[in-house]
């Protein structure tokens, strides 16, 4: 559903190229996302914000991040974006300032562009320190149909939201503090 997700979000915003790479984190499992392991439903705000849930994928942002980096590489690029959140989040480690920043160094010992000079790369989190509520409300200022995003973690054979995943519970909260409908 995510991957479907982001190709409509891609067309409608008229980007030049999606590149959908297969990573098959599910070869690895440890995840309620990846594994046949129960997602949690009907968390409250303060067990979400208790410890690591299952839903956190081993490594997935590093994962992703080294994939945006040898793409970025080869188009000789050195900006990266990625949509983190470190506010309003369930927790996940690689969602942190810190590892942003961490990682950031890293890439810049890590490729050749770098290395030789031509290439500093920054990775941007546009919505680090943002609640959702802010995401909310920075996505409808920016004109971004609702309609194509997705966030539930354990949607239905048709694909719809459970709305009691953390994800949903966490989207259906910024969406009533920004005061806006989520159709």
């Amino acid at each position: 559903m995510e991957l479907e997700a982001a190709a409509r979000v891609a067309a409608r915003l008229g980007a030049e190229r999606h590149v959908v790479a297969s990573i098959g984190l599910d070869a690895f499992g440890g995840s309620a996302l990846t594994a046949a392991i129960e997602v949690p439903k009907g968390r409250s705000l303060e067990e979400m914000a208790r410890g690591i849930p299952v839903t956190y994928v081993p490594a997935r942002n590093t994962i992703f991040l080294s994939f945006a980096l040898a793409w970025a590489e080869v188009l000789e690029s050195g900006d990266i974006f990625i949509g983190v959140n470190a506010l309003d989040y369930s927790g996940y480690p690689d969602c942190r300032p810190e590892y942003i920043e961490a990682y950031e160094r890293m890439a810049n010992l890590a490729t050749k562009a770098a290395v030789e000079g031509r290439t500093r790369v920054r990775i941007h989190t546009p919505l680090l320190r943002l609640t959702k509520a802010e995401i909310v409300k920075l996505a409808r200022e920016l004109g971004l149909d609702f309609g194509l995003t997705f966030s539930c973690y354990d949607p239905d054979p048709k694909g719809r939201a459970c709305g009691l995943c953390d994800a949903c519970l966490l989207r259906r909260k910024g969406f009533e503090e920004a005061g806006i409908e989520d159709r």
